[in-house]
């Protein structure tokens, strides 16, 4: 699958990646405190555990995807996708814990840097026709930024509704915001996975 099919592609499944990305940083630290009952400080910490475990995330994906695959980026996205979505579970149903948060957390910052770094732009220079690699990039990034920007009215909305009082004290649910956090994951993966046979252009 080549062209401008396949840039489609990458682009849609960065936006889904972007709106986990996101829903991380805008909302992780409320999530924790109001449904995990962690302090400020304790869920700012996890946050940056993530943002610092991405520093080394992007890394590994381009070593990894380079050395160990031939610069094939479709497995490389498998194996990351995976992990990412298996350490948002143990984020939102682990026990609540702290070694076990900072272990998610980092691999869910590790993961996602290294998915940002392929569907943010990296994959699509990749099958991008020659000449067009700078257009690719452009559409990818647009398509994640929008991406971003729609999460955050969705996740308000779904956070919102959910919101009950009782004796004047709020009391949130993010059973439905979650669905579509780790669902949005699962898409992107699913949208990266159907690349499989995409061939390099260069």
């Amino acid at each position: 699958m080549f062209g401008i099919k396949a840039i489609w592609i990458v682009a849609l499944a960065s936006a889904m990646m972007y709106v986990t990305r996101y829903a991380i940083n805008s909302w992780g630290i409320l999530y924790l405190q109001e449904a995990r009952g962690y302090s400020l400080t304790e869920a700012a910490f996890f946050l940056s555990i993530n943002t610092f475990a991405g520093i080394f995330g992007s890394i590994a994906y381009g070593f990894i995807s380079d050395n160990f695959f031939n610069a094939r980026r479709p497995p490389a996205n498998l194996i990351f996708a995976i992990i990412e979505i298996g350490a948002l579970l143990l984020i939102f149903y682990g026990p609540t814990n702290e070694l076990v948060q900072i272990l998610a957390f980092t691999c869910y910052g590790f993961t996602l840097s290294g998915l940002m770094a392929s569907l943010g732009g990296l994959f699509a220079v990749d099958i991008a026709p020659k000449g067009a690699t700078g257009a690719a990039m452009g559409f990818v990034g647009i398509f994640s930024y929008v991406g971003a920007a729609i999460q955050e009215n969705i996740s308000a909305t779904l956070i919102s509704k959910n919101i009950q009082m009782v004796q004047d004290t709020r009391i949130y649910s993010f059973d439905d915001v979650i669905l579509f956090w780790v669902g949005s994951s699962v898409i992107s993966l699913l949208l990266a996975v159907s690349l499989w046979n995409t061939k390099v252009t260069k």
